[in-house]
C-alpha cells in the first residue's frame, strides 16, 4: 500500500499484510566461477583487431564503437603489448632499409645515411605522440631496440650496444616535434600547460596553481573533439544530468561522459573545482561503471583487470608477511591467511581429475 499498489523486493516475510498480493519470481542461483587473470585476458578480443577503431568496454553488455573519424575524443590509445610495433615507413625509406639489412647479412656493412635518419625519426615521433607526448627514457629504449631488431643496419659502430645514439636523438626528436606543434599554434592544451613556465604578454594569468599531469595521465589534457564547442559540449553534460535519472539508458550516458571527455579534463585541470560542485555538475561519475570508464579514459588502461592482476602478484608475498606478523596484530590478521589456504586447497582438490 505504501507504494500505491506497486509491486516490490521482498525482505521479510513478517512484512506481509493481511489479503496482500504477492508475485513469485524463480531466480536462478548465481554460480561463480573463478577463473585466472591469464584465462580472463585469453578471452578477449585481441588488441589489434582493427586498426582503425577503439572499443570501450563498459560494465553492462553495451559496446560504444568509436571510428577513426571520431579519434579526437580520445588522443591517446593504449599500447596493449610492452613491444613496440615499428610503423611502415615510406617507400623510398623501406627500400634503402631492405638493402640496409641484405647488406648488413652479407658482410656486416652498416647504413649510415643522415637524409634516412631524419626520415625515420620523425615517423617514430609521429607514432609516439599517439601514444604519449612525453615517453619516458624506458619507453625510448624500448622502441629504438624494436627498431634495431627490425633494421639491424642501423647499428651504430663504436656504441657499447648500438642504440645510445638512437636514444638521444629520439629524445631531442621528441622536443623539436612538440615544439613544431606548439609553433604551428594547434589545439593541444597538454603541450601549452607544461609550456606555460611564466606568463606570456598576451595573457593575464600565470601558470601558478595549474596541474600538471602525472605518470599515468596519459589523456591528461585532450584538445575538444573537432566540431565541437565548449557551448556545445556543456549541452551535453545538462544532457546527462537529465538522463542519470532514467532507468536503463547506460548506453546514453556513456556516449555523453565519452564525447564531453575533453571539456571535463579542462574543467579539472584548469578550474580545479572542489569536489562538492564537482560531483552535482557530473553525477554520473558517481557510477561503479563509469568510474572505471573515467578511468581507462585518463589512462588508457583497464581499472579493475589490472587491480586483479596486480593484485594476484603481490598475494602469494603479502601472505607470506601476514604470517610473519606477531603481536596482537598478527593474532588478528593469521586467522585471515590460513582461511584463503584452506579455501585454495579445496578449490584445487576439487579441480582435480576423479
Amino acid at each position: 500500500m505504501d507504494f500505491n499498489g506497486q509491486f516490490f523486493t521482498l525482505t521479510h516475510i513478517g512484512d506481509v499484510e493481511d489479503h496482500a498480493t504477492l508475485k513469485v519470481v524463480p531466480v536462478k542461483p548465481v554460480v561463480l566461477t573463478l577463473s585466472t587473470v591469464e584465462e580472463i585476458e585469453a578471452d578477449l578480443p585481441p588488441p589489434h583487431e582493427s586498426s582503425d577503431t577503439i572499443s570501450t568496454h563498459s560494465s553492462s553488455s553495451d559496446t560504444i564503437i568509436l571510428s577513426s573519424s571520431d579519434e579526437s575524443r580520445i588522443s591517446r590509445r593504449s599500447q596493449q603489448s610492452n613491444r613496440f610495433e615499428i610503423p611502415t615507413f615510406s617507400f623510398d625509406v623501406e627500400q634503402h632499409l631492405q638493402a640496409g639489412n641484405q647488406a648488413f647479412l652479407k658482410d656486416g656493412a652498416l647504413l649510415n645515411h643522415p637524409s634516412l635518419t631524419s626520415s625515420i625519426l620523425e615517423k617514430l615521433a609521429e607514432v609516439v605522440f599517439g601514444y604519449t607526448a612525453y615517453p619516458t627514457g624506458i619507453q625510448i629504449l624500448t622502441m629504438v631496440e624494436a627498431l634495431i631488431e627490425k633494421f639491424p643496419c642501423l647499428r651504430e659502430p663504436g656504441s657499447f650496444n648500438g642504440l645510445y645514439g638512437w636514444q638521444q636523438r629520439m629524445k631531442w626528436k621528441m622536443g623539436n616535434y612538440r615544439a613544431k606543434l606548439r609553433g604551428r599554434q594547434l589545439p593541444c592544451p597538454e603541450l601549452e600547460v607544461n609550456s606555460r613556465k611564466r606568463p606570456r604578454s598576451n595573457e593575464n594569468g600565470s601558470s601558478k596553481g595549474i596541474k600538471k599531469p602525472k605518470k599515468a595521465e596519459v589523456n591528461y589534457l585532450p584538445p575538444l573533439p573537432i566540431g565541437d564547442t565548449e557551448a556545445t559540449l556543456d549541452k551535453e553534460r545538462v544532457d546527462v544530468l537529465h538522463e542519470v535519472k532514467k532507468k536503463n539508458n547506460e548506453r546514453i550516458i556513456s556516449e555523453k561522459m565519452d564525447r564531453s571527455f575533453s571539456f571535463r579534463r579542462q574543467e579539472v585541470v584548469k578550474q580545479c573545482p572542489a569536489i562538492h560542485d564537482f560531483r552535482e555538475r557530473w553525477p554520473a561519475l558517481l557510477s561503479e561503471a563509469q568510474i572505471k570508464e573515467e578511468f581507462k579514459r585518463i589512462t588508457t588502461v583497464p581499472l579493475e583487470r589490472t587491480f586483479l592482476t596486480k593484485l594476484d602478484f603481490y598475494t602469494p608475498k603479502m601472505l607470506e608477511i601476514f604470517s610473519k606478523k606477531g603481536g596482537l596484530a598478527g593474532t588478528k590478521i593469521r586467522p585471515l591467511p590460513d582461511s584463503l589456504s584452506q579455501q585454495f586447497r579445496v578449490m584445487t582438490s576439487e579441480e582435480q581429475p576423479m
